[in-house]
């Protein structure tokens, strides 16, 4: 899990960023992030496995998109969406105690 969570949060923030324009203190503060840390996973310092599978990506693209159009969106969810999707494909090997304990 704490290899995947800022690998997934790179990810949304990353989208969040480029695919529907907000700033790194919008995105930061859509997921509960300080703008420092949303600055490192922009610039490949933290999070630095890159996802290039399409499903996955468009997925992330998904749940960036639910965070920021729905307030009852919940961050904790689509996290949890997308891990179990990266898990199901075999390309990351993590343990998730969300996931592993149900």
């Amino acid at each position: 899990m704490w290899s995947g969570l800022p690998v997934i949060r790179k990810g949304i923030a990353e989208s969040m960023i480029n695919d529907f324009g907000l700033s790194q203190k919008e995105a930061a503060e859509q997921l509960g992030l300080t703008p420092a840390a949303v600055c490192l996973y922009v610039s490949n310092k933290r999070g630095k496995i890159d996802i290039s599978d399409e499903t996955v990506l468009n997925e992330i693209k998904i749940s960036a998109g639910n965070i920021i159009e729905n307030e009852n969106s919940s961050i904790i969810s689509e996290t949890c969406r997308i891990c179990k999707l990266l898990r199901s494909t075999s390309k990351f090997s993590l343990y998730c105690p969300s996931c592993d304990e149900k």
